[in-house]
């Protein structure tokens, strides 16, 4: 039987139970870790004095509040007068709805405010949604999206509106288990923990899926199958197509791909053994979702359609596009959405077609197939190779070849007023994108992997940066991976018992895999978790509201990640990350005129994405870190905050979300 995770009953490991350990073990008064954190500890003097003492703590940080709150209000008061003074005078008109949001988010703040002064006792639960909700996931409402006007299959589409709000916590099936260990997980998943009926698993058509057996309670993808020698063969082929020797992709200077309607990630899967990064994208599904089944077996996903808008990548993005049976009728919209797939290819970069379409017979797919053929080559793409039923495409290295077209051939290149590097859910645009950037290098020019990963100084200059700083963050990083370890070390080791004289495992003992940077900033956790040999794969998530957008050199290091505003949830499925990380997330969604939902709203949220028994790390001030503290009260989390002996300013939010499982009816 595969080793879990933690006990499928629930419970786990807390860090209460860190902290008591700590504690028998440290017989001194003068408690000290041999790690640059240091945990606050409890007064150990008599017990009824030490209570008295809180007491009258409490009372006077209540009072203390009451007055901030005051004064608070009062000084709103004083700067709405003082701005519709200076307005007038000076002559400068607010807009109604701006003026209106500032006044929203005062009063959200307030009430933050008053909520944390009155004490623990309105810090109330939330409560857990209908079971119908076990696996929703906002912005996805075909009902919604059909009463606000969407049709012709736009409905499908990413819609974030007003039903689209979640203020309760989505609670697990009831047969839920923690997911197995990388790398057993890969290859064998609970069958309850995803939605899919045992129909879908038995009659699944396509290479990626027909690989799914079904075994008591388990899915499994066997390697030792047939299935998977036909992956193999059909990877061997698509190499042979390129002219690539001894599937050696990397050589060819392929590291990251998109797989498009990804099947359940097997593809993807299989390429992990040649150093390959796929990112699975596919339509939400309300059952037997792809996307869904791909995270389940630690492998990156998120939900993502070709129906109306552009992905939330940068322009050159990906050294490869895969598509097999995903779907897609790439003729449709007079090719609008092979121009998007033109858009986050890199140039030289590939585009791999798998479709009975491609040895079309009857007449009216040979006019669907042969648009497609044309297009493609009026985009500059370069047939290289069709076998049975499998084409590939090459993007050009040249941007010449846009200007020497005939005239009327092709979608023209954007102009620089209708260009954004990295879109966010932007309506498609018929025009071909990257072309005016200074990121267009072919992809055998770049460096290979994992060197890639380092940037030199040459590199940087791409995106404006110095190899100081990101040298000094890379470091930075190297020494924060080892600090969080060294925290989450004695929860591993007290999860896996092991006899005396036994060598320690490595920590974390593949407790983690799925792993979610909300404020990536340079990619920098991403990097020092894989040069630590950590078996992770990180989703590395630039905010819309930072204030600059390192996405493009994060993916041309080689990394995935993803452009997203944290105000909206995001395009996954729940219990899909055994991470969470945030630093100083918290400190950019409340600066000034920045912020448009509350705090509890993003942890919600963080709650929706975490797997039980799943981990938060958030670092940032000592104010929003105890801010914070007091919303993990309201979403159950155990939590703890740390010091950090590098910064006084700066504190750790440790959290464990707990195994509540849900009694079945």
């Amino acid at each position: 039987m595969p080793l879990q995770r933690g006990i499928s009953g629930g419970g786990g490991v807390r860090v209460s139970d860190l902290l008591r350990d700590s504690q028998m073990k440290d017989k001194t008064d003068n408690t000290t870790l041999r790690s640059p954190f240091a945990f606050l500890f409890t007064d150990k003097s008599d017990p009824y004095t030490a209570r008295n003492k809180q007491r009258l703590m409490l009372m006077f940080l209540k009072t203390t509040l009451v007055l901030i709150v005051l004064l608070a209000l009062a000084g709103s008061f004083w700067w709405t007068v003082s701005i519709s003074t200076s307005s007038s005078s000076t002559g400068h008109v607010y807009h109604r709805n701006s003026y209106r949001r500032l006044q929203e988010q005062l009063v959200s703040d307030l009430l933050d405010i008053g909520d944390i002064s009155v004490g623990p006792t309105r810090w109330k639960e939330l409560e857990y949604c209908d079971t119908e909700c076990e696996n929703y996931v906002p912005c996805f409402n075909v009902s919604e999206s059909l009463a606000f006007g969407y049709s012709n299959g736009d409905e499908r589409d990413r819609f974030c509106g007003p039903g689209s709000k979640q203020s309760c916590l989505v609670s697990p099936p009831v047969d839920y288990k923690v997911p197995l260990r990388w790398p057993t997980g890969k290859d064998v998943i609970w069958y309850h923990n995803v939605k899919i009926t045992a129909d879908e698993v038995l009659t699944s058509g396509s290479i990626n899926k027909r690989m799914m057996m079904l075994d008591d309670d388990q899915v499994s993808f066997r390697s030792a199958s047939p299935m998977f020698d036909e992956i193999e063969d059909y990877s061997h082929q698509i190499a042979q197509m390129i002219g690539i020797k001894n599937d050696n992709f990397i050589e060819a200077g392929v590291r990251t791909i998109l797989d498009i309607g990804c099947g359940y990630g097997s593809f993807g899967a299989h390429l992990l053994s040649k150093q390959l990064l796929t990112m699975c994208i596919a339509n939400y599904e309300a059952s037997g979702s792809q996307v869904q089944l791909t995270l389940e077996r630690g492998l990156p996903a998120m939900i993502a359609s070709f129906v109306s808008k552009q992905l939330p990548y940068p322009s050159l993005s990906f050294d490869m596009l895969h598509c097999s049976s995903c779907g897609i009728d790439w003729d449709q919209k007079e090719g609008l959405l092979l121009v998007e797939v033109d858009r986050v290819l890199k140039p030289g970069g590939y585009f791999v077609w798998t479709s009975p379409l491609t040895n079309a017979r009857s007449k009216a797919d040979l006019k669907r197939w042969n648009f497609i053929h044309d297009f493609a080559e009026s985009i500059c793409w370069t047939l290289l190779s069709q076998q049975d039923k499998t084409v590939v495409w090459k993007k050009t290295t040249k941007t010449k070849c846009y200007s020497s077209r005939k005239p009327g051939v092709g979608p023209s290149v954007c102009s620089k007023g209708h260009e954004v590097e990295s879109p966010y859910y932007n309506p498609l645009q018929m025009c071909l994108g990257g072309t005016r950037s200074k990121r267009w290098i072919p992809i055998e020019s770049r460096t290979r992997w994992p060197s890639r990963s380092n940037m030199n100084k040459t590199e940087l200059s791409l995106y404006g940066l110095h190899q100081e700083e990101v040298g000094e963050d890379a470091e930075n990083w190297k020494v924060t991976v080892r600090e969080y370890w060294s925290l989450l070390s004695p929860l591993i080791f007290s999860d896996h018992p092991k006899r005396p004289g036994d060598e320690d495992p490595s920590p974390p003992y593949n407790m983690l895999r799925n792993v979610l940077d909300m404020n990536a900033q340079f990619g920098g956790l991403n990097a020092a978790l894989l040069e630590a040999k950590k078996t992770v794969w990180v989703m590395n998530v630039v905010p819309t509201a930072a204030g600059s957008n390192h996405l493009p050199m994060i993916l041309d290091r080689g990394f995935v990640g993803v452009l997203h505003d944290w105000c909206e949830a995001f395009p996954s499925y729940p219990r899909t990350y055994d991470l969470v990380h945030a630093d100083n997330l918290l400190s950019l969604q409340t600066s000034q005129h920045r912020s448009s939902c509350s705090l509890l709203k993003i942890f919600t949220e963080i709650d929706r994405l975490l797997r039980p028994e799943g981990w938060v790390i958030i670092r940032d001030t000592a104010q929003l870190v105890e801010t914070a503290r007091a919303l993990t009260t309201q979403l159950k989390w155990e939590a703890r905050v740390i010091e950090v002996e590098s910064s006084s300013e700066q504190r750790l939010l440790i959290c464990q979300k707990p195994f509540t499982k849900r009694q079945s009816i």
